[in-house]
């Protein structure tokens, strides 16, 4: 089937959608690109001082609540949206792509860090979902536009008869390569 209206509006969404993602696919495209070169993700970390007999049970209910008192009573000033737990004796504040704090539990009681991660970092925090709850919302999103950027420009490629061919073969083509990385690479 050659049908110029239904290869006009693919078209038509597939730019406007890939055009949606652009802002969020160009940082991954940079940030990953960085990462995988050695690009400089540091973060600076602080150990602070926390009252003496200060206790946490990091299973509690209102962890969020406790850490929050912890740090007004300990003049720890970080903001953040909500705690990751990184293994039974650690947890983290979150997003890590803005100053952040970890708390761990040792045989000594608790120690704490405050990071503060550089604009590559923080960037790269981003990349990887650990950035703010509707940031992450908005990533979802954009997966699901990217599905349909790629199905809507393999059906303009199969809508046309002078593309289909090339269209199969280029999907083939990279199917079997990436299968052969993932394999062999």
């Amino acid at each position: 089937m050659d049908n110029p209206k239904i290869r006009k509006l693919l078209i038509l969404i597939h730019l406007f959608a890939a055009s949606f993602m652009a802002p969020a696919f160009g940082l991954v495209a940079i940030t990953g690109g960085l990462h995988m070169v050695g690009g400089g993700e540091k973060v600076q970390t602080t150990q602070v001082t926390l009252p003496a007999g200060a206790m946490l049970d990091f299973n509690s209910p209102t962890l969020d609540a406790d850490v929050r008192a912890l740090f007004e009573q300990a003049n720890i000033d970080v903001d953040f949206g909500y705690i990751k737990a990184r293994g039974a004796a650690k947890i983290q504040t979150r997003p890590t792509s803005r100053t952040y704090a970890e708390i761990s539990q040792t045989p000594n009681g608790l120690t704490a860090t405050v990071n503060t991660p550089n604009f590559q970092k923080a960037m790269m925090e981003i990349h990887k979902g650990h950035g703010p709850k509707i940031l992450r919302s908005y990533h979802k999103l954009v997966a699901l536009a990217l599905f349909l950027v790629i199905l809507g420009g393999f059906m303009v490629g199969i809508l046309a008869r002078a593309y289909r061919v090339k269209t199969l073969l280029a999907l083939g083509l990279g199917t079997l390569l990436y299968i052969a990385m993932i394999m062999f690479g």
